[in-house]
């Protein structure tokens, strides 16, 4: 079994980022960061995207709107970064409060800022295969993930366990695109699968988004498969300074002597959606600058 360290491929990365953002003359380029009110997770995600930022060189934009903030108060605000000549990139941190439409809010961010990857525009972009537009952090970490680690998923049975937005469906259609590295027969399995084992333990790529702690469990997996765990949960544990774990919807013990290749939770996907991020910034920048 060999562990898929995305802290490690993360900081390879960032370095190369460095590298591109230093040897830019002029203005550098600017990520604006919307979070609103004080949900712990969400703080401490933000916090981490700045200071990647700030390890870059790419200038970060810190705005916090109370939680009281209306959807059309939200709206002006993007409207306002939309318009700014010196943001190349917006990004509104989730889970937003009950009262906000987060697919609103995702579809007033303007494409070409949209560094997030959840614009209508982007999402399309990434069904029809062009590169002009922005596939979104997680998914795209995923692909990076596999590709740097010698994972080539053609002719290979890739099963997604989820089917989000955010995740399940844009890893799928990156998966079946066709270009090196993809070319995957992809199924999407849901909380409506029926015989869902059967399904996962077909995979020869298993992909497991579905928000569930340590729901895979070994029976559900092949010998020599590939798991990828996007999942990041708490689960309480009294035996913990903080009174909880993080966990991903693998269940790594049983699991990961069965795998080929497998993400650890945390250290897999997570330092991967953020060093993505940063990518999609600097191609934000240079999109606009081509202009």
């Amino acid at each position: 079994m060999e562990l898929i360290d995305g802290n490690q491929i993360a900081a390879v990365i960032v370095a190369e980022l460095q590298t591109q953002v230093a040897a830019l003359t002029g203005r550098k380029p600017c990520l604006a960061l919307v979070r609103m009110g004080d949900d712990p997770a969400s703080v401490s995600y933000v916090r981490k995207k700045e200071k990647t930022a700030a390890e870059i060189g790419v200038t970060s934009r810190i705005i916090l709107p109370p939680a009281t903030t209306t959807q059309s108060e939200l709206f002006a605000l993007l409207d306002q970064l939309n318009a700014d000549a010196e943001v190349d990139g917006i990004l509104v941190q989730s889970p937003l409060p009950k009262h906000i439409d987060e697919v609103a809010v995702f579809r007033r961010v303007a494409p070409e800022k949209d560094v997030d990857g959840f614009n209508t525009l982007n999402l399309g972009k990434v069904a029809q295969e062009d590169d002009t537009g922005f596939v979104s952090c997680t998914p795209a970490g995923i692909m990076e993930l596999l590709g740097r680690s010698g994972v080539d998923l053609k002719g290979k049975h890739v099963v997604v366990l989820g089917r989000s937005l955010i995740v399940g469906k844009p890893v799928a259609l990156l998966a079946l695109q066709k270009r090196a590295g993809a070319n995957g027969t992809v199924t999407i399995c849901h909380s409506a699968t029926a015989n869902l084992p059967d399904i996962t333990r077909q995979a020869d790529v298993l992909i497991a988004a579905i928000g569930r702690p340590e729901f895979v469990t070994a029976d559900m997996v092949k010998p020599g498969a590939v798991v990828i765990d996007v999942g990041i949960n708490r689960v309480p544990d009294p035996a913990k300074k903080t009174g909880y774990r993080l966990t991903g919807d693998v269940h790594f013990p049983s699991v990961a002597p069965r795998c080929e290749k497998i993400t650890p939770v945390p250290g897999g996907v997570g330092p991967m959606t953020v060093a993505m991020l940063m990518k999609n910034t600097l191609k934000a920048f240079h999109l606009r600058s081509a202009r």
